[in-house]
């Protein structure tokens, strides 16, 4: 390397740390300052976020959740969800402070740590759960698809976020029991071109899992349209 060379990546090193020192940028997580090499999360928050590692159990709390209401060959989430923990600020950031990124980050490193395990082959579409067309106006995107396209970017899956579309807005599920979340979706999902879903496996797609009533109504459609087999994987499980 030349010596102009030499001082120009040296300058540009200095412009970087005092730009750094004046106006960092802060863990989305923590709101500690990021040093140099961190993006949108330091790594002391990477390294402490509350993984489930479903992913190394195929009989996991959602998959045994979901058994006699939906065949599944896997059902996983990444985190756990605790109210008032770093889970629940981050995906807060992700679906109200327009910060899609988050999902993005999220979903890759976790599509690292599926892609290590070897688990989830052979199958041929992300598809995200998909938010009201109003909804996704309001916020500017739908945060699973974020997080699908995180996925996708590891896994090398595409991501297909126009298959499958919120046709009714419903009410928030928060507080409702697992018989009202399931009588709030099931008619609320439709295929836009099942010819499109008949005999491939499909990974599907949400932000966070809880009674897993929106999960049930959208596989009913996917098996409905003959699909060859579902897998759920989701950003965080409610705890």
């Amino acid at each position: 390397m030349k010596a102009n060379e030499r001082n120009s990546k040296s300058l540009s090193d200095v412009m970087f740390d005092f730009i750094a020192l004046f106006f960092p940028n802060y863990c989305l997580a923590c709101s500690e300052p990021l040093v140099k090499g961190e993006e949108m999360l330091c790594t002391r928050c990477i390294l402490d976020l509350p993984k489930t590692n479903y992913h190394l159990d195929k009989t996991n709390p959602i998959k045994e959740r979901l058994i006699g209401r939906i065949e599944v060959e896997n059902a996983i989430a990444f985190l756990k969800f605790n109210k008032k923990g770093s889970v629940q600020h981050l995906l807060h950031q992700l679906k109200y402070n327009n910060q899609p990124e988050i999902g993005i980050a999220l979903g890759m490193i976790y599509g690292k740590e599926l892609m290590d395990a070897q688990v989830l082959r052979g199958y041929d579409i992300l598809i995200p759960v998909p938010l009201h067309h109003s909804k996704e106006r309001k916020r500017g995107y739908n945060q699973s698809t974020k997080f699908a396209e995180g996925l996708g970017l590891l896994l090398n899956i595409p991501v297909e976020d126009k298959l499958m579309i919120r046709t009714k807005a419903t009410v928030t599920q928060t507080k409702k029991t697992r018989v009202e979340r399931w009588e709030n979706v099931k008619s609320v999902f439709e295929l836009t071109d099942p010819c499109q879903i008949k005999n491939k496996s499909i990974l599907l797609v949400d932000d966070v899992v809880t009674t897993g009533a929106t999960i049930e109504a959208l596989g009913h459609k996917l098996m409905d349209a003959q699909c060859n087999k579902i897998s759920i994987i989701c950003l965080a499980e409610a705890q």
